[in-house]
């Protein structure tokens, strides 16, 4: 069946494995965000037991999860970029498909007439239209050696230092505890007013 499918249907399906594509990016970014949840969490156990070797393990993997987390969101946005270009090359495909209809058309209504200027306008197009494509064939290869050069440094940029990785398990540390030392002072609060109650009844 697959032999017969339209050109519209064809564009519908390729669409739908793009979006199926980014999905499952989107998908594996969050996953690696919860991953870097629980490394935090254990690193912190393994501090809070004085386990220095768990917790360098545990950084390893923290910091592994980092650097996949950065790699899959750069690809993301490779994605969605390369498909903003799908749609300006489908935006110029319409436009020549366009233009060839209505030369044709202008061919047929003045086919008795001489067709000298006509032909010198056409072909004036076409060397344009021409001129067109090979300037996107250029911008499209110097998009993709960019974007090779990139993916060739990456690795060093890429690179999440240990300072960097504990400065995150420390924050969230904090974070912890600030939450704790507020709970602490709502409950201070209640009992301090229950206590107030209680002399006012006495």
């Amino acid at each position: 069946m697959g032999l017969f499918k339209s050109k519209e249907d064809r564009r519908i399906e390729s669409e739908m494995k793009i979006r199926q594509g980014l999905r499952s990016i989107e998908r594996l970014i969050r996953q690696q965000e919860k991953f870097a949840e629980d490394f935090i969490k254990n690193a912190q156990h393994a501090k809070k037991i004085g386990d220095n070797g768990q917790y360098l393990f545990i950084r390893s993997g923290l910091k592994k999860t980092a650097a996949v987390k950065k790699m899959l969101e750069r690809q993301l946005l490779s994605m969605k970029t390369a498909m903003l270009i799908q749609a300006q090359a489908q935006a110029t495909q319409q436009f020549g498909e366009s233009m060839n209809q209505m030369a044709r058309d202008i061919s047929r209504v003045f086919s008795e007439v001489d067709l000298t200027q006509t032909q010198v306008q056409w072909e004036k197009a076409v060397a344009q239209a021409d001129s067109m494509d090979k300037r996107m064939e250029v911008f499209l290869d110097s998009m993709e050696t960019n974007a090779i050069g990139s993916s060739a440094g990456s690795a060093k940029d890429d690179a999440i230092s240990d300072e960097e990785i504990d400065r995150m398990i420390h924050a969230d540390v904090l974070a912890a505890e600030k939450q704790e030392l507020g709970k602490l002072d709502e409950l201070e609060s209640e009992i301090a007013k229950e206590l107030g109650g209680a002399k006012q009844k006495d």
